[in-house]
């Protein structure tokens, strides 16, 4: 028996994920890359001359994202200058791979490359920072140091925006994961569409309403080329949990990703919590909730041989600190 298309009448070929809805090839493509155009339309995102980094990893979600900004940009006249931007973290055997994908997706779809290295910017690879700390918290460092890479590439390339492949999947499990962490600060802005301080480049997320098995199917039916293998740093990372809890929430209703970003969206903060005052950091000038940057306190732990001071509340490192320097008196006397 064949299935037709609930827009065309013509053979179904496959189901989508979000509601169910039987679809030709070409009615997906379309009905697909309409969404994402209504949510850049409606949530406002470029303004036309805007030059917009495209924070290219050579996966799946940003290869993804760098077709359809190019398409869509050439299609509706958006008027924007796109650029690639690629952030080497320095991870042997993954990061290299991918960054070659990068490079031919540069050519394929004709936009300039820049990459940065975390050894250029930080001195340090993730590879070196593994070997320092082990397995435990890599992925937090990693996260880090990725987040002002991108910012400052951004500022070097003088772009007024960043645009990153984070889909309904990610912004649904970040809600989980904060809530399970009880951050509160992080939980008020994690479902925003378009996030950035004052004085910071912006960032935006055209995929937030964009299921992730949706952009499979779309690079799968494209034949996109793009990078398959995961981080060798990331099966022992804290977002996996929420990952799984949230899979198994879209397998008994495929509606509740975009339930878990609604509620995340609708919560509201009591006017006496006490949330973290911005700041700017002393050392590098990055924004920060202290007198430095989480970068800048992770790279002094590194760098000093003890990356524990990294990890954990400010009040941990502090009697850190405090012991290391009572120790250095005994030892004067």
């Amino acid at each position: 028996m064949v299935v037709p298309c609930v827009e065309c009448g013509e053979k179904a070929i496959l189901k989508r994920p979000k509601n169910g809805k039987k679809l030709c090839k070409d009615c997906f493509y379309s009905v697909f890359e309409d969404e994402i155009h209504q949510t850049i339309t409606q949530n406002n995102l470029f303004d036309r001359g805007e030059s917009i980094a495209i924070g290219a990893s050579g996966g799946k979600d940003s290869t993804v994202l760098a077709h359809i900004m190019k398409t869509l940009n050439d299609r509706h006249d958006y008027g924007l200058n796109l650029v690639l931007l690629s952030i080497d973290e320095g991870i042997s055997g993954y990061r290299d791979d991918s960054l070659e994908t990068v490079k031919r997706n540069q050519i394929q779809y004709d936009l300039p490359l820049k990459i940065l290295s975390y050894n250029d910017l930080y001195g340090w690879t993730m590879d070196a920072i593994v070997k320092e700390i082990g397995m435990k918290n890599n992925c937090t460092f990693c996260g880090v140091f990725r987040r002002q890479a991108l910012d400052r590439g951004a500022a070097l390339l003088k772009c007024d925006k960043i645009v990153t492949g984070h889909n309904a999947d990610d912004i649904a499990e970040t809600v989980i994961m904060n809530m399970l962490r009880g951050d509160i600060a992080r939980l008020g802005r994690c479902t925003a569409i378009t996030t950035g301080s004052e004085g910071m480049i912006s960032r935006s997320k055209p995929f937030k309403y964009t299921y992730e098995k949706e952009i499979v199917m779309y690079a799968h039916f494209k034949k996109l080329d793009y990078f398959t293998t995961e981080c060798i740093y990331s099966p022992n990372a804290y977002r996996g949990h929420a990952r799984v809890f949230l899979k198994d929430l879209e397998r008994i209703r495929p509606r509740a990703i975009l339930d878990v970003i609604k509620s995340g969206e609708d919560l509201a903060i009591k006017d006496d919590v006490k949330m973290p005052t911005q700041m700017t950091c002393v050392r590098c000038g990055y924004i920060s909730s202290g007198e430095l940057c989480k970068a800048c306190i992770m790279l002094d732990g590194l760098n000093r041989g003890k990356p524990q001071l990294s990890i954990g509340k400010a009040t941990k490192r502090k009697q850190i600190l405090k012991a290391e320097a009572a120790g250095a008196v005994t030892e004067m006397f």
